[in-house]
C-alpha cells in the first residue's frame, strides 16, 4: 500500500468525539488494506490497560488498537496522567509511573522539552512500522495559553508532518464560533496542517445543513470533509467518567440486577461493559443503599483510592447495605479495589495513597492487604476454579493482598505462570485482581448460573459483539464522510 500521511483528529474542545472518531477511522483504514496504529501523545484517564509487555496506557488507544487490529503499545500512548485529586496525577511515562504532579507543576515550562522528546520518539517508533498512523488530540486545539508547553496537539501534529482534521460536536451549539474560532487562533503554521473539518454529533435532518457547511468552508478557508450523525444503536467503549452520567441507576424488574458501586474514585468502569450489554442482565450503577438492597449480584470496582472510597463507603451506609445485602443472599464481588475493600483491612504504612494507615474493610473476605509503591502492570491468562476454560485479562494495581494468618489459601482464579489470583469464599463472595475477567464469556455464566431459573438460554459473546460494532461504527462514519477527499489529503505532497 501507499504510504499516508499520519492524520490527525484534534478538536475545538472537550467530548467533541474525537477518540471514537479515530477509533471509526483505524476501522476504516484496516478495512481499506492499510495497517493503521493509534497514537495519542498525552492522554488523562482513570480508565487504563495493560500491554501484551505488562506497561500501562490509555483504555481509549487499546479500544483504537484493537478496532485497528494490531496489539496495543505504549507508544501509542507515551504520556498517561491518571487524577488523583482535582488538582494532582500520577505521570505515566512509556508505560510506568514516574511520580505525582500537580497541574501547576506538569504545565510548567521546565523539563518541558524532556517530555516532548519522549513523546516524539515514540511517534517516530510508531511511523516505522504502521501505515497510517491516527492521531488524536486532546481538549481544544487553540489553548493558546498552553501553546508553549502542548505536547499532544498543534506541536505534535508539526513533528508527525500531519495532516490535522478538526473534529466539532454541532449538538451542543455554537458550532460555528467554535471551529471559526479555532481555526483563526491557529498560527500561520500550525494552519498549514489544517487540511479539513468534521461536524460530529448533528441531530435530524442533514440537508437543512448544507448552507452551514458552505458558510463554514469560506468563513475558515477549509473543506468539511463530513457532516457525522449522532448515532444510539452503536456500542464502543468510551475511557471518559461523563459517561457514567448516561448509566442506568436503578434496579429493573424481570432481569437479573447487578449493581456496579459508584465509589468516587471508580476507575476502569470498561470492566462492566459486557455485563452491560448482556440481554440476560439489568446492570446499574448506584451508592443508594436502597437500590442496592435490590440487586442480585453486587460489584465492588477499582479505585484509584481504595482508602478513601473505603472512609467513604462506611460515612455514607454503603458499607452496611453491601453486608446486609450478602446476608440476604446477594452474591458480592469485587475487582481490584474493589477486591481490597472485601477484605479484613487494607494497610498504608508507606503513604502510597494518602495519609490514612489502615482501615477495617468490609471483612468479606480473609485476606488483609497492603499498599505498595511498585504498580503491578500485566496480561494474564488464567482458569477459574474448576473450570477449564481459559479465560484473559490484565492487572493494574499497587497493593498486595494475600490471606489472613490462619486463613486457609483459596484462590479465585489460577494463572498460566503457575500463580494464584484473588479469594473465593463461595459462589456468593468472591474477589479478583483480573480486570476483564467479566469480558469472559465462561466466566459470566459462571456468575449468573445461580439465576438460571430466571434466565433464557441466551449465549452472549462479547469478542463478536465488539468486533460487530467497530464494523458499524466504521460504516456510520464511512457513509457521511468524503473518503476520496480524506485520500487525497493523506497522499498529497507538497
Amino acid at each position: 500500500m501507499n504510504p499516508l500521511h499520519p492524520i490527525m483528529f484534534a478538536g475545538t474542545g472537550s467530548d467533541v468525539g474525537k477518540s471514537i472518531i479515530a477509533a471509526a477511522f483505524c476501522r476504516i483504514f484496516r478495512q481499506d488494506g492499510y495497517r493503521p496504529a493509534p497514537f495519542k501523545a498525552q492522554n488523562m484517564a482513570l480508565n487504563s490497560y495493560a500491554t501484551p509487555e505488562g506497561l500501562e496506557i490509555g483504555r481509549a488507544q487499546a479500544v483504537q488498537a484493537e478496532a485497528a487490529g494490531v496489539p496495543c503499545h505504549t507508544d501509542m500512548n507515551p504520556l498517561l496522567l491518571k487524577p488523583t485529586s482535582d488538582h494532582v496525577a500520577q505521570v505515566v511515562l512509556n508505560g510506568r509511573p514516574v511520580g505525582n504532579s500537580s497541574a501547576y507543576q506538569y504545565f510548567r515550562k521546565e523539563g518541558r522539552e524532556e517530555l516532548r522528546a519522549e513523546v516524539n520518539a515514540a511517534f517516530d517508533r510508531l511511523r516505522t512500522r504502521y501505515n497510517p498512523v491516527v492521531m488524536e488530540g486532546a481538549g481544544s486545539i487553540s489553548e493558546i495559553n498552553l501553546r508553549e508547553v502542548d505536547l499532544v496537539n498543534m506541536p505534535m501534529a508539526i513533528h508527525a508532518g500531519a495532516d490535522v482534521i478538526l473534529v466539532a460536536d454541532i449538538d451542543r451549539g455554537g458550532v460555528f464560533a467554535s471551529v471559526y474560532g479555532s481555526v483563526m487562533l491557529l498560527t500561520p503554521e500550525e494552519r498549514k496542517h489544517l487540511k479539513g473539518i468534521l461536524i460530529n454529533k448533528f441531530r435530524g435532518d442533514i440537508r437543512l445543513f448544507e448552507t452551514g457547511v458552505k458558510m463554514i468552508e469560506e468563513l475558515c478557508g477549509v473543506p468539511v470533509v463530513g457532516v457525522v450523525p449522532h448515532y444510539k444503536d452503536i456500542y464502543i467503549e468510551e475511557e471518559d467518567s461523563v459517561a457514567l452520567e448516561t448509566k442506568q441507576v436503578q434496579a429493573a424488574r424481570g432481569k437479573i440486577n447487578v449493581a456496579v458501586v459508584l465509589l468516587r474514585h471508580l476507575s476502569n468502569f470498561t470492566d462492566f461493559n459486557a455485563l452491560e450489554r448482556d440481554p440476560r442482565v439489568h446492570l446499574f450503577y448506584t451508592n443508594n443503599t436502597d437500590e442496592l438492597q435490590k440487586a442480585d449480584i453486587i460489584l465492588l470496582p477499582g479505585s484509584k483510592s481504595t482508602l478513601s472510597d473505603l472512609y467513604e463507603l462506611r460515612r455514607n451506609g454503603v458499607a452496611g447495605a453491601i453486608l446486609a445485602a450478602h446476608r440476604g443472599g446477594t452474591t458480592v464481588m469485587g475487582i481490584c479495589g474493589g477486591y481490597q475493600l472485601m477484605g479484613q483491612e487494607v494497610c498504608d504504612p508507606h503513604h502510597v495513597e494518602g495519609d490514612i494507615e489502615r482501615l477495617p474493610g468490609l471483612g468479606l473476605l480473609p485476606v488483609t492487604t497492603q499498599m505498595q509503591g511498585e504498580k503491578i502492570t500485566r496480561q494474564v491468562q488464567f482458569r477459574f476454579r474448576d473450570s477449564q476454560s481459559l479465560c484473559e485479562g490484565y492487572e493494574i494495581h499497587m497493593g498486595e493482598t494475600r490471606p489472613m494468618e490462619g486463613a486457609q489459601p483459596s484462590p479465585l482464579n489460577q494463572l498460566t505462570d503457575g500463580q494464584a489470583d484473588g479469594y473465593f469464599v463461595d459462589r456468593t463472595c468472591m474477589g479478583t485482581y483480573i480486570h476483564g475477567i467479566l469480558d469472559n464469556t465462561a466466566f459470566i455464566d459462571y456468575l449468573l448460573e445461580p439465576f438460571a431459573d430466571r434466565l433464557a438460554d441466551t449465549v452472549f459473546d462479547y469478542k463478536a459483539f465488539k468486533e460487530e460494532q467497530y464494523d458499524k461504527l466504521a460504516a456510520h462514519v464511512r457513509s457521511h464522510v468524503d473518503m476520496p477527499l480524506i485520500y487525497e489529503i493523506l497522499q498529497a505532497h507538497d
